[in-house]
């Protein structure tokens, strides 16, 4: 898929309080820091239940890559939106591979106003389509009402759903 941006102050507040000052601090400490992320967005790939083989992942400053291995797209595509929607995260560098390829989703920042049935409308043509893409982006998202300003979502073909 390639290298995806995201809004960097915008998602879930995992590193909070584990920031590197990277123009103070020494490489060892940079390093250091950047691990430790890397290693907490593995555990949150892994507490959404999304299965990687070989997951590794790096980060550098406000870029995070991936590389593993996945069944399908869809799972390919909500891994890139999981480390996406992180604070503090600017751009996922996806590099996995998918077992049975299928067609790509498209992604859409959420704008301040947007509901699910607007974004179906306009994708669609039919607000009432909104549970398509509630479903595509579980678990990811727990309830059809809670999405953001800045937030990544995967609107895929009506064909999936």
């Amino acid at each position: 898929m390639g290298l995806f941006s995201f809004l960097k102050n915008a998602g879930s507040k995992l590193f909070k309080g584990k920031e590197a000052d990277v123009e103070t601090a020494d490489t060892a400490a940079v390093k250091a820091a950047e691990e430790a992320k890397a290693e907490s967005l593995k555990n949150v790939v892994a507490d959404y239940g999304i299965g990687v083989k070989d997951l590794f992942i790096d980060v550098s400053g406000d870029k995070v890559t991936v590389h593993g291995e996945v069944d399908s797209q869809s799972e390919k595509e909500k891994v890139v939106l999981i480390l996406g929607n992180v604070e503090g995260v600017a751009t996922v560098d996806d590099r996995m591979t998918v077992a049975n390829p299928e067609p790509e989703a498209k992604f859409y920042e959420v704008k301040k106003g947007d509901s699910l049935s607007k974004i179906a409308k306009e994708f669609y043509g039919d607000p009432m389509k909104y549970p398509v893409i509630f479903e595509a982006n579980k678990p990811m998202l727990k309830d059809p009402n809670l999405i953001y300003p800045g937030q990544m979502l995967r609107i895929p073909p009506l064909d999936e759903a």
